[in-house]
């Protein structure tokens, strides 16, 4: 089977790595004792999230880039990109002298912005969409004669990306599953076709399996039809995989080489980032987490070591605030509560006496007399507190009760 994957070959990769190995870190591969325990065989993490530029996009970009004749060096380069890939082609063009123009949505995250323009790039702001922003750059392209980078669907891409493959199998050589995300492809397809040529000539079986979030999930109706398809993309908080259509190298590649694609939820997601930060000690943005959202909600199976690679770990403060408070309430450990109160002195002293006999520590209050459906004597009180899990939040909601008020949750 390995003779009739698409793309590059194994020898090609392994050139790849070579090229790739002038810029790109070796990044981490730590274990997580916690995922450990759940998955019940060892666990490894591919902090990828660590490397330079701080996403696995570097590889690819600077591999094809490296491929660039001297007419098209001269020419410059061009991408569109909302994230990862404009970081990663603007260091890697600053790294071969290269001029770079990078085209980025309006609404970009200021970080993404800065750090793009940091490596040298020439950025321009265009659409509101990254489909707008693809156009412009397009259209730059044709009236410059630049070289357009592709995030994932050309093979030098996939080779660059997967030596992270070759990499992973060095790091972790009794792996027998690799979980990976998936956006356009192109980590995936290069992380199984390396992996998997690498392992058929050591003679040892790997799995690897891919994650999509469940908002932007080509891959999965692509492979049940057998063909690249497009799907309608729902917003995400995993906005670095949320592509509406497979590449077409990278399906071909994919549906060869990958065992199986699971798909995880908002709330999956923003667990598995609280968890890394809490237990693993590592800053992860939400697309760079789905394989550890797979492994926590049991899509993940396996009887021997599992790799779970962090893509990317460029994430927004405002948003990683949103998403540490939502992974919170997902955990059942922060909860909203709304009551409606008579409006006469002492009852907010009464239920905060009843919180701390429970030991739910209050972070916010909102006391009003201007709720919808209030009636002139009484009031309502919002109450956010923290809690220690399922059975404590159960607890805080049944000692309010029991002293006559009627709780309600505000975030179900």
């Amino acid at each position: 089977m390995i003779t009739t994957i698409p793309g590059p070959s194994l020898a090609e990769f392994e050139r790849a790595r070579e090229v790739v190995g002038r810029v790109a870190r070796r990044t981490p591969m730590e274990t997580s004792r916690f995922l450990a325990a759940r998955l019940g065989v060892p666990v490894y993490l591919k902090c990828e999230n660590l490397q330079r530029t701080g996403s696995y996009k570097l590889r690819g970009a600077y591999h094809r880039m490296s491929s660039l004749s001297e007419a098209e060096r001269e020419r410059g380069v061009v991408a569109a990109s909302a994230g990862n890939h404009a970081q990663g082609v603007a260091f890697a063009a600053r790294e071969l002298g290269i001029r770079a123009t990078i085209f980025m949505p309006v609404g970009v995250a200021l970080p993404k912005l800065e750090a793009t323009r940091s490596y040298g790039a020439d950025v321009v702001l265009a659409g509101s969409s990254i489909g707008e922003t693809l156009e412009a750059a397009a259209a730059f392209a044709a009236e410059t004669g630049a070289v357009i980078i592709p995030p994932f669907d050309h093979p030098d891409v996939v080779a660059g990306q997967g030596t992270l493959g070759l990499e992973i199998l060095e790091q972790a050589p009794d792996a027998t599953t690799i979980v990976v995300p998936i956006g356009g492809g192109g980590l995936a397809a290069g992380i199984a076709s390396a992996a998997k040529q690498q392992a058929a000539r050591e003679g040892r079986p790997l799995r690897v399996i891919g994650v999509q979030a469940e908002n932007a999930a080509p891959y999965v109706a692509s492979l049940a039809a057998g063909e690249p398809r497009p799907v309608p993309v729902v917003p995400t908080i995993a906005d670095g995989i949320a592509v509406y259509r497979p590449g077409e190298l990278n399906f071909a590649i994919i549906r060869e080489t990958v065992d199986e694609v699971v798909t995880v939820s908002e709330d999956d997601i923003a667990r598995a980032l609280l968890v890394l930060l809490e237990r693993a000690k590592l800053v992860v943005e939400p697309a760079g987490a789905v394989a550890v959202a797979a492994i926590m909600t049991g899509a993940v199976v396996s009887d021997g070591p599992v790799v779970a690679v962090l893509s990317g770990g460029n994430i927004d403060p405002l948003l990683m605030q949103r998403v540490v408070a939502h992974g919170l309430a997902a955990s059942d450990r922060y909860l909203t509560l709304s009551i409606g109160l008579p409006d006469r002195p002492g009852q907010l002293a009464r239920v905060a006496e009843l919180l701390a006999e429970a030991n739910a520590n209050v972070v916010e209050v909102l006391h009003t007399r201007h709720g919808s459906g209030l009636q002139i004597s009484e009031v309502e009180l919002q109450l956010s507190v923290e809690t220690r899990g399922p059975d404590h939040r159960a607890s805080v909601v049944e000692v309010l009760r029991r002293a006559g008020y009627d709780p309600r949750i505000v975030d179900e």
